[in-house]
């Protein structure tokens, strides 16, 4: 194989191993945003019971305010009632106390609802806690396998950064220039292996002469469809 187009072969490979890279860090990264976004889920819940919990504790607090007020108009009315003469006068002071004695009541019973929603709300949250727990465990464990995975992928990809500049100061100007600026829009498929006389990146039959060519790989050559260079299909590709 001409010295020229090794090293370009070579030097697509590097670049490929480089972009790999891309996809095995955002895997990564995804699992540390599903774990935060887990974690984010439930403690936004856990913020709704709270607030629906003090809600719930004001509504109840305003119950018992207004018990106590009724409580005391109550002691007020029997005071009234010692003392009130006519027929009328105890007519009104009794429908005042019976309604005062309802409203009461549905005070009563509207702490009691309030109390079971806070208790039922109060249960939730806790097993919401309990769940938070456990997902923050998992974070950690996720944090700390996915630190050692980075420091195992910092190691692979600075041995290939290193193999791209050594390739790199190794190769011609004119022809590194001419690569980069195929990559511009064929990124990975920048040097391309011939198969069955068809280019592998535009997937174009060409035509005898340049099949000729790429199989003799003396020279740079490039598909006459796409662009791309070519190069002869090696053992291992075909394997």
């Amino acid at each position: 194989m001409n010295k020229y187009l090794e090293q370009l072969v070579n030097l697509a490979k590097t670049d490929k191993e480089i972009d790999d890279f891309g996809p095995k860090v955002e895997a990564i990264e995804s699992k540390l945003r599903a774990s935060a976004a887990k974690e984010k889920d439930v403690t936004d819940k856990i913020s709704v019971f709270d607030e629906e919990i003090k809600d719930c504790k004001l509504k109840k607090a305003k119950n018992e305010l207004h018990l106590a007020e009724l409580a005391d108009k109550l002691t007020e009315l029997s005071k009234k009632g010692a003392i009130v003469k006519t027929d009328k006068e105890i007519k009104a002071l009794q429908l005042e106390e019976e309604i005062s004695k309802e409203q009461c009541e549905f005070a009563n019973e509207e702490i009691e609802r309030l109390d079971k929603i806070i208790d039922a709300k109060e249960t939730d949250k806790e097993e919401l806690k309990d769940t938070l727990e456990g997902i923050q465990k998992e974070s950690t464990e996720i944090r700390v396998s996915i630190e050692s995975e980075m420091v195992e992928i910092e190691k692979q990809r600075a041995k290939v950064y290193g193999t791209k500049q050594k390739l790199v100061s190794e190769m011609s100007q004119k022809i590194l220039t001419f690569y980069e600026k195929i990559r511009k829009w064929a990124a990975n498929t920048t040097v391309v292996f011939v198969r069955k006389q068809a280019c592998y990146g535009c997937f174009m039959r060409i035509n005898d002469k340049t099949y000729a060519e790429v199989i003799k790989q003396e020279d740079i050559v490039t598909c006459p469809h796409c662009g791309r260079i070519l190069y002869k299909e090696t053992e291992e590709e075909q394997a």
